[in-house]
């Protein structure tokens, strides 16, 4: 899965690409309940969504910001406030790259359904 934008990460030869960092991204269960969060309430202030978590606020402004890097929310400015919304596109790469293992699962789940179709019922009484 190679996306535009790949940034080299050093002598390693490796490279973080857009995929790789929504992947990192939703790693997170702080990351996916803001994400959540943003989903079903539109656009926030980074107080609202503070009041939701137990944490201090720069530990929650870097969670925002690997979301914001990500490509998964954007950040926008009112006043003193900083807004955020979602932004879901990148989550469709993610389903694009799942969907080969839904198939694979539901192929699964078909054939372990015909195995218990073909099997006798044994009356328990």
């Amino acid at each position: 899965m190679t996306a535009p934008g790949a940034v080299g990460t050093g002598t390693t030869g490796t490279a973080e690409t857009d995929a790789d960092r929504v992947f990192a991204a939703l790693a997170s269960a702080v990351r996916r309940e803001l994400l959540r969060l943003l989903r079903d309430g539109g656009p926030q202030p980074v107080q609202v969504l503070a009041d939701h978590f137990d944490m201090r606020r720069p530990s929650l402004s870097e969670h925002l910001r690997v979301l914001r890097e990500a490509g998964l929310v954007s950040e926008q400015r009112s006043g003193r406030q900083r807004i955020y919304r979602l932004e879901a596109a990148p989550l469709a790469e993610v389903q694009d790259w799942l969907h080969p293992y839904e198939r694979f699962w539901r192929g699964r789940l078909k054939d372990l359904s015909a195995l218990l179709d073909r099997m006798p019922d044994d009356d328990v009484t």
